[in-house]
């Protein structure tokens, strides 16, 4: 099968482009044809999503224009477009015209204005309303976004637009229970939507007996550090858990963002033993996981899916954090992690799943070892397997005769 991958970035930036860096070269071995269609320039010195040896068409939307894209692209006439969340309409419009597409909707495209899906008055809290007209009026008093009116209106116009190409789609993909619910609710049919969860990348399964057996009293965060992250939630939990514990507890902030200074500032004044790395590579952020003792997802948006507690679960490291979004489908309360309430979220009960992970040494055995077998489900075979059957449908049907 001939397959244009459509996306922003071919540098490596976020989870999407290590998503795609690691798809590339199992397409190419599963005996596939592979090309490159992304909107921004690429700096050549810096990592990329496909690899320099496999020499891959690749057309740069952003400096060909969208017609001549158009062109080459035909030229090199794909069967399938599998299309990762484009910025330019105009483009995205062209590619669902010329050919059948999937999209695989890795965060909240086409159904929030913001993309943050969730309110930040009176406290930051998962929303679930359908995108619509009733968003606008509660942008401002639910601060949903910014507070620039012109941003407002041209962001609700292009998540308006993206939800009517949705139609166009004919497979949309997500990772999680929660993605199909939110598409559903946007009036996609649910026959064009399927549950692809995403596989593990940044971690490959280690000998469970590596885990430690007794729960010490590291505490792992890895993330950015802003406000939907929930990093400051889990700051202020630590002094709770630590006295229903009865034990010393340190964590270990690993990222950097908008609110780092003052998330340290909070540390300081609550007398948390916590270490800021800043920004950390694959590398170091495995050992890192390899040192904890629990990992602490606290977002207080609702993450469509969250790799991180997979990449944990890879060393046999449970998480905690909270019942928002796509994080139950990794995070088993009880099984590979323990979950606080999310509807609200609050330090409280954040504080309540890390004693509930930690206060027993044989639970928390169990706990390592769920969460490893949680990861060990979430290969790059598996999730290829349920890809090239979407795929292989959509090619399929794209070939059926029309009649009219």
């Amino acid at each position: 099968m001939r397959i244009l991958i459509a996306t922003s970035n071919r540098n490596l930036i976020g989870g999407v482009e290590k998503y795609l860096q690691a798809l590339f070269p199992a397409l190419l071995d599963c005996g596939h044809s592979v090309a490159l269609l992304y909107e921004y320039p690429h700096d050549a010195a810096r990592e990329t999503i496909d690899s320099p040896g496999a020499r891959l068409p690749a057309w740069c939307s952003t400096a060909l224009g969208t017609e001549s894209v158009r062109r080459e692209v035909s030229n090199w006439r794909p069967d399938v477009v599998y299309c990762h969340g484009l910025d330019e309409l105009r483009l995205e419009r062209a590619l669902l015209e010329d050919y059948p597409a999937i999209l695989f909707a890795h965060t909240y495209y086409g159904t929030c204005i913001s993309g943050r899906k969730c309110h930040a008055v009176p406290r930051i809290e998962p929303c679930d309303r359908k995108l619509g007209a009733a968003c606008l009026l509660l942008y401002y008093p639910r601060r949903c976004g910014g507070l620039n009116p012109g941003t407002m209106w041209r962001m609700f116009q292009e998540q308006s637009q993206r939800n009517t190409n949705l139609r166009d789609y004919r497979s949309i993909l997500v990772a999680s229970q929660h993605m199909l619910r939110e598409y559903r609710r946007n009036g996609v049919d649910p026959n064009r939507l399927h549950l692809v969860p995403l596989p593990v990348i940044d971690g490959a399964l280690e000998p469970i007996a590596a885990r430690r057996t007794m729960p010490g009293g590291q505490i792992l965060f890895v993330g950015r550090i802003m406000d939907v992250k929930g990093a400051d939630h889990l700051i202020r939990a630590i002094p709770e858990a630590i006295r229903k514990l009865g034990r010393h507890l340190k964590v270990t902030i690993a990222g950097d963002g908008p609110d780092r200074n003052e998330l340290e500032k909070l540390a300081q004044r609550l007398g948390v033993d916590a270490d800021f790395t800043g920004w950390i590579g694959a590398d170091r952020k495995r050992e890192l996981m390899r040192q904890a003792d629990l990992l602490a997802v606290p977002s207080l948006w609702p993450e469509p899916f969250g790799l991180a507690g997979l990449e944990a679960g890879c060393l046999g490291l449970p998480a905690v954090g909270y019942d928002v979004g796509g994080i139950r489908e990794w995070l088993k309360p009880g099984e590979s992690g323990e979950l606080a309430a999310g509807d609200p979220p609050t330090v409280s009960g954040l504080a309540e799943a890390m004693v509930r992970a930690l206060a027993d040494p044989e639970h928390y055995r169990k706990l390592c070892l769920g969460a490893w077998a949680t990861a060990r489900k979430h290969s790059i075979e598996s999730h290829l397997a349920a890809l090239e059957v979407s795929l292989a449908q959509v090619q399929a049907a794209a070939a059926l005769p029309c009649f009219s």
